[in-house]
């Protein structure tokens, strides 16, 4: 086994967990109770971590996991002239929505 990544809650560390695990790259998620002791011990030794199973997939496992932490951001142009960034489907500054491509 091998960490693989420090998780900054426990619900992204099981989303990115069952994300690898359905492209077959074996994960498990460790430490998940451990934030009740924050204070006790430094906080960032006690956030969920992802462990790999099979050291070979550490190379696609991380691929996956940086497309995971760091998702295309989206950017278009409302008729009003806004532009809008991310996941926004409405523009904030008419109220109109995103046309569908």
């Amino acid at each position: 086994m091998k960490r693989l990544c420090r998780a900054p809650s426990l619900a992204l560390a099981q989303i990115w967990c069952d994300v690898l695990n359905r492209a077959r790259i074996e994960v498990t998620v460790q430490r998940i109770y451990q934030q009740g002791v924050a204070g006790d011990i430094p906080l960032d030794q006690v956030g969920p971590e992802l462990w790999l199973m099979d050291e070979s997939q550490l190379v696609h496992a991380q691929e996956l996991l940086a497309v995971l932490r760091n998702p295309p951001q989206r950017r278009w142009f409302c008729d009003c002239g806004e532009e809008i960034e991310g996941g926004f489907e409405q523009c904030w500054n008419c109220g109109a929505m995103r046309l569908a491509p």
